[in-house]
């Protein structure tokens, strides 16, 4: 099976679950744990922030990465210091620093440090490794930059197009939990919109948790 590596676009950090989360009368432990001198797990942060969608993205990513394809085969995007390991660890100010950036308008905050990971990525995997980016290449925001460095070796799940945060998280989910990986295609030649798929059916809820 080909080696590859999986890209996870960021989770948004100035909205209402940011807020909550950054509270410093927060109480829940993840806020706990962030205000520690250690900090808390980028990957737990931001599958608090973003919900579904990243939970999904993150559990997919770390089921199916190939752990001979490099150190680190699974990569978070930050809007403003490259890419990042989920076992990073962060603190409020990470938080902020990362919310002060608008991706419609802080290209160079956004672009630099993530294409001088890339790269650094890049020179670090074996030949032919994919890079999966697991995020939006509905806009160039992600695409232009990684495929700068990456050119074809940059793909996608083909089933991404049309669906929305929530059903992609969904999706990825459900192919985590079946141990049956999605097909990719490359970004550069891919149809990049179309129609909205038939919604997914409910996942199974998990013995004793209440959890799909």
């Amino acid at each position: 099976m080909t080696p590859r590596i999986f890209l996870l676009s960021p989770a948004r950090c100035d909205g209402r679950r940011a807020q909550a989360l950054l509270n410093p009368a927060a109480e829940f432990p993840l806020a706990v744990q962030l205000r520690r001198r250690e900090g808390a797990p980028l990957g737990e942060v931001f599958a608090f922030l973003s919900g579904l969608y990243f939970r999904g993205k993150l559990t997919y990513a770390l089921r199916f990465a190939s752990t001979s394809a490099a150190a680190a085969p699974v990569r978070i995007i930050t809007t403003n210091r490259g890419l990042l390991e989920p076992g990073h660890r962060v603190r409020p100010k990470d938080l902020e620093d990362f919310g002060s950036v608008d991706l419609s308008a802080g290209w160079a905050a956004f672009e630099e440090p993530l294409v001088r990971d890339a790269r650094r990525l890049a020179r670090e995997l074996p030949p032919g490794t994919l890079a999966v980016l697991l995020g939006s290449i509905a806009s160039d925001k992600y695409v232009k930059p990684l495929t700068s460095v990456f050119g074809d070796r940059l793909v996608f799940p083909s089933d991404f197009v049309g669906r929305g945060d929530m059903s992609r998280g969904g999706l990825l989910l459900r192919h985590a939990q079946g141990g049956d990986e999605l097909r990719y295609e490359p970004v550069a030649s891919a149809v990049r919109h179309g129609k909205r798929p038939p919604k997914l059916t409910p996942l199974a809820r998990q013995p004793g948790t209440g959890k799909a």
